[in-house]
């Protein structure tokens, strides 16, 4: 056995709140299940164990993380784990796999918690309760940095400054929401960049859904008024918003002013549907996360209701995996720890059954809320109500979801069937590329399983060595990237192995290496270029398809489906299997052209200027202000660039040599 010190926990997030002391622990052994020798290796582990609260992870013989758990005291809750005729079968399966332990202590057990939430995130072990969603939540932010702020989506790490409205369910219920707070204070949503560029009001204007700041139709202080009215609408103050609005139309119209009596009740009307999207009443609740669970033979549905401001920003159904055999208290508790190991909590969570660890979470979870966090559940009145419409929710979303998997298992049969599979395929993964006459070529990959799109998997390819408008090249350098690297990491687990690789027999369900099924959008020459890359890189057993459209070219429903030995086959018009197949390549392309344009708009707005080195976006923009133009930029002499505010002498000499040294 080894001990070995190994610094701070390996997630910085929060690390001031752990302890440095870790150690790994592991004992050598037969790769193969085995009980005893599991318990054996717990045991060793034990010994050295402090009474005190952190965070264990399980390991294997591979060092692949099993488990992650929490404890208030480390020894006895490890030691649990040695006495193998009170565990139930899932734990000893575990317990059987286990060589070796890693522990993290903590300065108590709320912090414990929220390391083990952190840990599951990232390491997804097989044995511990997982939020399949690794899609991040959608907020609303208003940026504070500039003197006319701008509106914006905003998903990801909260770095910018300015004021942060979320979450969101979903991406359409933030955009929904932001058109209708573009029609209601007129805010601007464009780029600085393009901001300081306008010498005329964009379409927006037009439109009514911009005041235009930045050709000076507003000014700072009536800018300010609408951002400050705007804060008090999403911060729940709507109807004095509303009121106020109200009272400024009923004076436009006393003072025949009927232009701008029009423009306010546009506004108001914008206000009205933005309360009247509201699906759930949520009156008496200022903000608020609710959270009901159903579950139907082992699986298990969570819906959630966000509430902020008084307003429901949208609900979504969660589907958590790895329940069997445990509690819905548990996996409830192990839920709500994962979902807010991100998504800021309300001060109020509203829950539909009691938790053993309500406490502990509530306290876990004050520093990320800025307070004090009330974890309870609802016996009467309007929450219960809340909670009654939540669990109805949740109990509709694990029917449909049974109902869908019941289908998509069929159809997932046969296609096995139809491609000559041995079993239905877990990971399919379709190709397609996207450009215009060679220039800004990407690759695209999408992955589909039994549960549907796995977005999260998605990967675009730039081209970098296909020659222009070689489609078949490009989709060699595709493959050869994708599956090259699928080789090397191969190669790297099982130096051993030589010769071909192939797809392991039976990979885990997280494993996101090998596809079962790869489909090409493509006919018979997309096809032999993936062939021959795949055995070049001598790999075996992986299902190749190439879909092409049939003799009709511009006609659904006649796609021709090659094989890599020449085959071709066809399925009937109306097939689920067919209506299956073209989704997944209809998605395929539009994720290809999304990349594609992404691409070329960057390309396009990109500035001769960002080529110097050390010219940072703050100096880009003095001197595109001063001089107008990049062009005249490049034209100004260096007494001329020493003149531009912000810009110092030092900058002022890179920018003369870098484009003498070009010219």
């Amino acid at each position: 056995m080894a001990h070995t010190p190994a610094g701070t926990p390996p997630n910085p997030k929060g690390a001031e709140r752990f302890h440095e002391e870790q150690a790994t622990f592991t004992v050598r052994g037969s790769d193969q299940p085995d009980l005893e020798v599991g318990v054996g290796a717990i045991r060793e582990v034990v010994r050295t164990l402090p009474a005190r609260p952190g965070v264990y992870r399980m390991l294997d013989a591979r060092g692949e993380v099993l488990y992650v758990g929490k404890a208030r005291v480390l020894r006895n809750r490890v030691a649990n784990y040695t006495q193998v005729d009170r565990l139930p079968i899932r734990l000893k399966r575990m317990v059987s796999q286990t060589r070796g332990m890693t522990i993290v202590t903590t300065n108590s057990e709320a912090d414990a918690l929220l390391l083990e939430a952190q840990l599951i995130k990232r390491f997804r072990p097989p044995y511990n309760v997982l939020l399949r969603d690794d899609k991040s939540f959608p907020f609303i932010l208003l940026r504070s940095e500039h003197d006319f702020p701008r509106i914006t989506k905003h998903r990801g790490a909260r770095r910018a400054k300015g004021n942060y409205y979320g979450p969101f369910a979903s991406a359409g219920s933030v955009n929904t929401t932001i058109n209708a707070l573009q029609k209601l204070f007129l805010l601007r949503s464009c780029t600085d960049g393009f901001f300081s560029r306008r010498d005329r009001p964009c379409l927006l204007y037009q439109i009514k859904r911009c005041s235009a700041p930045c050709v000076g139709r507003i000014d700072k202080a009536g800018y300010a008024e609408l951002i400050s009215e705007a804060k008090d609408f999403l911060g729940g103050k709507s109807s004095s918003v509303q009121k106020k609005i109200e009272a400024q139309m009923a004076l436009a119209a006393e003072a025949l002013d009927f232009e701008r009596a029009a423009m306010l009740r546009d506004r108001l009307r914008a206000a009205t549907f933005i309360q009247g999207s509201q699906a759930i009443n949520a009156e008496g609740l200022k903000d608020a996360d609710i959270f009901a669970m159903a579950n139907n033979g082992g699986q298990v549905a969570v819906q959630a209701f966000f509430i902020r401001g008084g307003q429901n920003w949208g609900h979504r159904a969660f589907f958590p995996t790895h329940t069997e055999g445990l509690s819905d208290e548990d996996v409830l508790t192990a839920f709500l720890a994962q979902f807010y190991e991100e998504v800021p909590p309300a001060r109020c969570i509203l829950i539909d059954r009691d938790l053993p660890e309500a406490d502990l979470l509530a306290e876990a979870f004050r520093e990320s809320a800025g307070g004090k966090v009330d974890i309870s559940v609802p016996q009467r009145g309007d929450r219960r109500r809340l909670i009654a419409q939540a669990t109805r929710n949740a109990v509709e979303a694990l029917e449909r979801r049974a109902a869908e998997s019941g289908t998509k298992a069929k159809i997932l049969r046969e296609v096995a069937e139809f491609f000559e599979l041995p079993e239905p395929p877990r990971r399919i993964e379709v190709y397609d590329n996207s450009h215009i006459q060679g220039t800004k070529a990407v690759g695209a990959m999408v992955v589909a399983g039994p549960e549907g799109f796995v977005k999260n998997q998605y990967r675009k390819f730039n081209i970098k060595t296909a020659q222009t408008n070689d489609d078949f090249g490009m989709m060699r350098e595709v493959m050869a990237r994708r599956f090259g690297r699928l080789v090397a990491e191969a190669n790297e687990a099982d130096p051993d192995a030589g010769g071909g690789v192939t797809r392991p027999d039976a990979p885990q369900d997280d494993d996101p290496l090998w596809p079962d099924l790869v489909l090409i959008d493509g006919g018979k020459g997309q096809m032999t270029a993936v062939r021959e890359t795949v055995e070049e890189l001598g790999i075996e057993d992986v299902a190749l398809i190439a879909i092409a459209k049939g003799p009709n070219h511009g006609r659904e429903g006649r796609e021709v489906f090659h094989f890599p030995d020449g085959r071709e086959k066809m399925l009937p018009e109306n097939s689920p299997v067919l209506f299956y197949l073209q989704r997944l390549r209809d998605e395929v392309h539009r994720f290809a052209i999304g990349a594609h344009r992404d691409k070329r708009s960057r390309a396009i707005t990109a500035s001769p200027l960002d080529e110097i080195p050390g010219i940072g976006p703050a100096r880009k923009r003095a001197l595109l202000l001063h001089f107008g133009t990049a062009g005249k930029v490049r034209a100004a002499g260096l007494d001329d660039l020493q003149r531009a505010p912000g810009v110092s002498a030092a900058v002022a000499q890179a920018v003369y040599d870098f484009y003498h040294q070009k010219g």
